[in-house]
């Protein structure tokens, strides 16, 4: 049995895929992701690493002060080379670019991607101007891309219900290697669908979880949030049934890989079931109820966070329950939600009674 965690593991694997990708960048790079590190996961420092390598990219196909370097030709002082102008010219590259190993491949960035790789951009030069080794920083002089904002796609009520029935009885609509792939996850689909429904986890959040997190004493189970702090969430009834459910049937009969003993949910694999896996679960059943919809595990905590909202009207409930460090995150996504509320206030006053027709 392996000591390491299942976040230990992650942490180590991802460690290794940034050693990669900053291997394939200017060596004086690492200078920043080692002062990012102590604020940052290891997601976002990838997520990083793979923007500014588009942004070099860039410089090496369309500027032309740069068109006879190589990806290691870049210096730390090319970076005072640049205007606002071409970052300008970066952003316009950033809505429509090609792949560089296969130019018939256009990848369109989003409203959200093209923010959050300016975002990176004017993290990434404040750090060397900050410190003085470089002496202009062009980033502060671009706008941010606008962001929209989206509405909130959730399952509504009826639809909660309609999805769990679903999970529990669709068996009798199915036949053959389907039906057989059906009765040996029942029990573990229906269990991670309802968690996820009723606590508000996280995909990540979720398929970290080990089968000592779980408190059935306390209704309660331990998580390890973003950025590695761990704190005890609640949960009522019906996850306590469905947890149990799985746990002393499903996964009882489960033999597991080594090294994945520990793991609360499994794939068929015998293994700590994957991101993907339980994205890809919620689809398959999410698109029988509501095929207009969009459904991911994203979406089913969305729904937790508007019913905790709707029943409590407590938004500072609602953000450290969804784990946010940040309480304006909560109200961005879920304060809106409140409109019918504030509308029963206006019409809960009455400023002059209306004198009654004689």
């Amino acid at each position: 049995m392996s000591d390491l965690t299942y976040y230990d593991q992650v942490n180590i694997n991802g460690t290794l895929k940034l050693r990669a990708l900053l291997s394939e960048l200017p060596s004086f790079v690492k200078d920043f992701f080692r002062g990012i590190e102590p604020t940052t996961s290891i997601r976002t420092r990838i997520s990083y690493a793979y923007d500014l390598r588009i942004f070099f990219q860039f410089l090496l196909e369309q500027n032309p002060v740069f068109s006879s370097y190589s990806m290691q030709d870049f210096k730390i002082t090319d970076l005072d080379r640049l205007e606002a102008l071409d970052i300008e010219e970066y952003i316009d590259y950033l809505k429509l670019y090609s792949n560089k190993n296969n130019d018939t491949k256009y990848i369109t960035n989003s409203e959200r991607g093209l923010s959050r790789k300016m975002s990176m951009l004017r993290s990434f030069y404040a750090y060397y101007f900050k410190r003085g080794l470089i002496k202009t920083n062009p980033t502060i002089m671009v706008d941010m891309p606008k962001l929209h904002d989206k509405a909130i796609i959730r399952l509504d009520v009826d639809e909660v219900v309609m999805l769990l029935d679903y999970i529990e009885n669709c068996g009798q609509e199915l036949s053959g290697q389907k039906l057989r792939f059906y009765e040996k996850t029942k029990i573990r689909d229906f269990a991670i669908v309802t968690l996820l429904l009723g606590t508000g986890l996280r995909v990540s959040e979720c398929v970290g979880l080990d089968l000592n997190d779980i408190d059935f004493k306390n209704n309660s189970l331990k998580v390890t949030r973003k950025g590695g702090n761990q704190m005890y969430i609640f949960f009522g009834a019906e996850v306590f049934e469905a947890l149990y459910d799985y746990i002393n049937l499903e996964r009882k009969s489960i033999q597991p890989l080594p090294g994945h003993e520990n793991a609360l949910f499994y794939s068929l694999q015998r293994k700590r079931i994957g991101v993907r896996a339980v994205e890809n679960l919620v689809k398959k059943y999410a698109k029988q109820i509501t095929p207009n919809k969009h459904i991911t595990p994203h979406k089913l905590r969305s729904t937790y966070g508007t019913n905790l909202y709707q029943e409590t009207g407590d938004i500072y409930l609602v953000a450290d329950v969804l784990g946010h460090h940040d309480v304006n995150t909560t109200k961005k996504h879920y304060a809106a939600l409140g409109d019918e509320r504030r509308k029963q206030a206006a019409k809960a006053i009455t400023l002059r009674e209306k004198n009654e027709k004689e």
